[in-house]
C-alpha cells in the first residue's frame, strides 16, 4: 500500500479515542494570498459548523404562524401550542419554546435564520444525504471528497508528506465528536484533525491517563496509548494553545456544549485554525419527538434546549475571551422532516429546513420566505427548497473568508448564486491572486479545450487528475516564458465524469474542476 493511501486509511480507521491528525498549513511562501485558509489566518477569522445529525424538524423549530391552522390539521401529533411559541415580531414566525436565548441573540442582530435550505432531487437516506451535504455534490453524483477537503487539496497538493513544518505547525481544521466525516476528506487523504472524545482532550492537556490493569493486557494498553500520544503530529500545539486559557465562562454539561467549550478555548489560546466542526445527534425523531400530554416536551425539545444552551454559552465565552468578533457559526442538518406527522408522536424524513448562522458579524434576521403549509397536504408532500445549501457555502466562503467567486466554483464543482449572510462592513474585496489566472474552457468539455494560465518562467506541469487524486494524463510539461500561456487540449477520448486539471510550478499549485459529459 502506498504511503498516501496508508495515511488515508489510517485517518478513517483508527479506533483509539483521542486526537487523530492528518494535515497542516500550506507553504508560507505561497502566492495564493487570497485563498480561503491563508485569508482566514491573516484575519484570524474562524467558521464553526454545527451538525444537527439526524434531520431536524424545521416546522417545529421555526414555526410559520400563518400556517398554524393548517399544521394543526396535518401534523396534530407534534404541533406546538400557540401560547408556548416565542414570536419574532413582524415576521409572522416563532421559535420553539426552548430557544429563548437564541431569540435574545436574534434581537441583538447576532442570529440569522435562512429559510427552506435543501437541494434538488433530495435523497431521504441519512447516509447519502449527509454525504451530499459534506461533499457539496449533486444528489445523483457519488463523490468521495468533502468540499473543504477538495479546497485544501487544490491549494496544498504536497500534503501530507511535508506537513506540519516549523513555520506552519497548526492544523487548519478540527473536528470534534466520534469519527471523521467526509467534510475534510481530500482526494488522497483526510485533511482534518479529529478530537474524538472531549474527555480525552482534558487527559491530553492535563497529561493524565486512565489507569490500566497490572496485567499483560494492561501493559499492551499502556503501550498503545503511548504510541497514540506520540503519533499525534499536532497534539503539542493543541496542548500549548489550551494551556494558555485558564478561565472560561460557564457551560452546560451536555455533549455539544463541551465541544464548543473546547473550540472557544483553542481559539482564545491562539490556535491558528480557521475551521471547526462539532455535532449533536438524535434529530431522527420518528417517534417520541414530543410527549403526548405536552408537545413542548420530548426528544426534540431536549435537543433544541441543548443547541440553545450550547450556542448561548459559546457566544458568552467568546465575548469573555475577547474573540467574539472573529467567529461565525452555522448549523446544518442532512434534511428536514415531513410536513405530515406520523402516529408515533414523530415525523419522518423530509426535505428543506431552516439553517442558522450566528456571530457578531452575521446579518441578523430572517432570509427567505415562510414555508407554506395547507390543510389538504398528504404524507408524500414536502416543503419546497428556496436556497440550495451550496449557496450558503459559497456565500460564507466569499463574504467571511474573502474567497473569489472563481475559486468558489472550483471547490463547489459548479457556480452558485450567493445570498447575504455576513454584514457589509466585514465583506472583504481583495484583488484576485495570480493563481486565479488559471482557467479551463469550455467547461463542460466538448472535444477541444483551452487552458490559460500565468507562468513565472520556471518548470511547469499541467495534469489531469480524477476525483480520487490519481494522475490520469500529463497535459503539459515544460519551462515556458514568463507571462500568459495557452495550452490546447484534446478531450475527445476522455470518459464522462468530473475531474481536476491541476497546474504546478515553483510557487503555485492550483486546480480547476471540469466536467466531461
Amino acid at each position: 500500500m502506498k504511503r498516501r493511501s496508508f495515511l488515508r486509511h489510517m485517518t478513517h480507521g483508527l479506533a483509539i479515542p483521542g486526537v487523530v491528525s492528518s494535515f497542516g498549513y500550506a507553504n508560507a511562501q505561497s502566492q495564493a494570498i487570497n485563498n480561503l485558509l491563508r485569508f482566514a489566518n491573516e484575519t484570524d477569522r474562524v467558521l464553526v459548523l454545527v451538525f444537527l445529525e439526524g434531520g431536524n424538524d424545521g416546522l417545529n423549530t421555526v414555526v410559520p404562524l400563518e400556517s398554524m391552522s393548517a399544521m394543526n390539521a396535518v401534523r396534530p401529533h407534534v404541533i406546538l401550542p400557540d401560547s408556548s411559541l416565542i414570536e419574532l415580531p413582524g415576521k409572522n414566525l416563532a421559535l420553539h419554546p426552548e430557544m429563548a436565548d437564541l431569540k435574545a441573540l436574534y434581537d441583538e442582530g447576532r442570529f440569522g435564520i435562512i429559510q427552506n435550505v435543501g437541494y434538488p432531487d433530495p435523497n431521504f437516506s441519512h447516509f447519502r444525504s449527509t454525504d451530499i451535504w459534506m461533499s457539496a455534490s449533486d444528489s445523483n453524483e457519488l463523490i468521495n471528497t468533502g468540499w473543504i477537503g477538495r479546497y485544501l487539496n487544490q491549494e496544498y497538493p504536497t500534503f501530507p508528506e511535508e506537513y506540519p513544518n516549523e513555520e506552519n505547525p497548526h492544523p487548519l481544521a478540527i473536528e470534534l465528536g466520534y469519527g471523521s466525516s467526509l467534510l475534510f476528506q481530500g482526494p488522497t487523504s483526510s485533511m482534518g484533525m479529529v478530537i474524538n472524545d472531549p474527555e480525552y482532550f482534558y487527559e491530553l492537556i492535563n497529561n493524565e491517563e486512565e489507569e490500566a490493569p497490572d496485567t499483560n493486557a494492561g501493559d499492551k494498553l499502556r503501550y498503545v496509548r503511548l504510541v497514540a500520544r506520540q503519533s499525534q503530529q499536532y497534539g503539542q500545539v493543541v496542548v500549548e494553545a489550551a494551556e494558555k486559557v485558564t478561565n472560561q465562562s460557564e457551560y452546560q454539561g451536555d455533549f455539544l456544549s463541551q465541544q464548543l467549550r473546547i473550540v472557544s478555548r483553542l481559539i482564545a489560546g491562539g490556535l491558528q485554525t480557521p475551521l471547526y466542526m462539532v455535532r449533536i445527534g438524535g434529530f431522527d425523531t420518528h417517534d417520541a419527538q414530543v410527549e403526548s400530554g405536552d408537545h413542548t416536551t420530548g426528544e426534540h425539545a431536549t435537543l433544541l434546549r441543548n443547541v440553545n444552551n450550547a450556542i448561548r454559552d459559546f457566544m458568552k465565552d467568546l465575548e469573555f475571551q475577547g474573540t467574539d468578533d472573529r467567529v461565525v457559526g452555522m448549523t446544518f442538518s442532512e434534511f428536514g422532516r415531513r410536513i405530515v406527522s406520523n402516529a408515533s408522536l414523530g415525523t419522518d424524513h423530509g426535505t428543506a429546513a431552516p439553517l442558522f448562522v450566528f456571530g457578531n458579524n452575521v446579518r441578523g434576521g430572517v432570509l427567505g420566505d415562510n414555508p407554506l403549509v395547507t390543510s389538504n397536504m398528504v404524507y408524500d408532500d414536502n416543503l419546497e427548497m428556496q436556497y440550495d445549501f451550496r449557496q450558503v457555502y459559497a456565500s460564507m466562503m466569499e463574504q467571511w473568508f474573502g474567497q473569489q467567486s472563481t475559486g468558489v466554483s472550483d471547490v463547489l464543482l459548479d457556480d452558485f448564486d450567493t445570498i447575504p449572510i455576513i454584514g457589509d462592513s466585514v465583506i472583504t474585496d481583495v484583488k484576485p491572486p495570480i493563481s486565479q489566472e488559471f482557467k479551463v474552457f469550455p467547461n463542460p468539455l466538448n472535444g477541444q479545450a483551452n487552458i490559460e494560465l500565468i507562468t513565472d518562467g520556471g518548470p511547469l506541469t499541467v495534469d489531469l487528475v480524477d476525483m480520487q487524486g490519481r494522475t490520469l494524463q500529463k497535459i503539459y510539461s515544460g519551462s515556458p516564458e514568463v507571462g500568459k500561456l495557452q495550452i490546447s487540449w484534446n478531450t475527445s477520448q476522455l470518459q464522462p465524469g468530473r475531474y481536476f486539471v491541476r497546474m504546478r510550478n515553483s510557487t503555485i499549485h492550483k486546480a480547476s474542476s471540469v466536467i466531461k459529459k
